[in-house]
């Protein structure tokens, strides 16, 4: 089932979007980390256990990517889900046997002065474990059109 695609003028200060869940594994870690991100701690679980991690940890970017899978099957903006800058952190790594989950909630909400056909909207997304505890915390500029 394909969601309705959302416009500037359907969203509203507080909306609140959650995502289906992502079940991360070793072998999803290891495999984006050896191509994107190739450190012991993301790649080798012996050798992550004396790092700073204590143990086989993904990549933030790793947990953003998911993140962004997630951020797009949820939030169905019209023409797509268009960045324009933002922030992230990564509070609590992410582990093999996480379950992650996205919570987006808009924070603001600017039409444009100069094209009336769009606006920025700022959103928070909370990427959580099965724990509810924060993995990443983004939040970021999107560009929204209006219909």
């Amino acid at each position: 089932m394909t969601a309705v695609p959302l416009y500037l003028d359907d969203l509203k200060v507080g909306d609140v979007f959650v995502s289906a869940d992502h079940l991360l594994d070793a072998d999803q870690i290891v495999a984006f980390a050896r191509q994107f991100d190739p450190q012991p701690f993301h790649v080798d679980a012996e050798a992550a256990k004396d790092s700073f991690f204590q143990g086989l940890a993904a990549s933030g970017w790793h947990t953003a990517a998911i993140t962004m899978k997630l951020l797009v099957q949820s939030l169905p903006l019209a023409r797509g889900v268009i960045g324009a800058g933002g922030e992230i952190s990564w509070p609590q790594a992410t582990r093999p046997g996480d379950v992650l989950k996205v919570t987006s909630t808009v924070l603001d909400i600017r039409p444009s002065r100069s094209k009336p056909d769009r606006g920025m909207v700022v959103v928070q997304s909370l990427t959580s474990n099965q724990r509810d505890e924060v993995c990443q915390k983004l939040t970021s500029k999107v560009l929204c059109f209006r219909r």
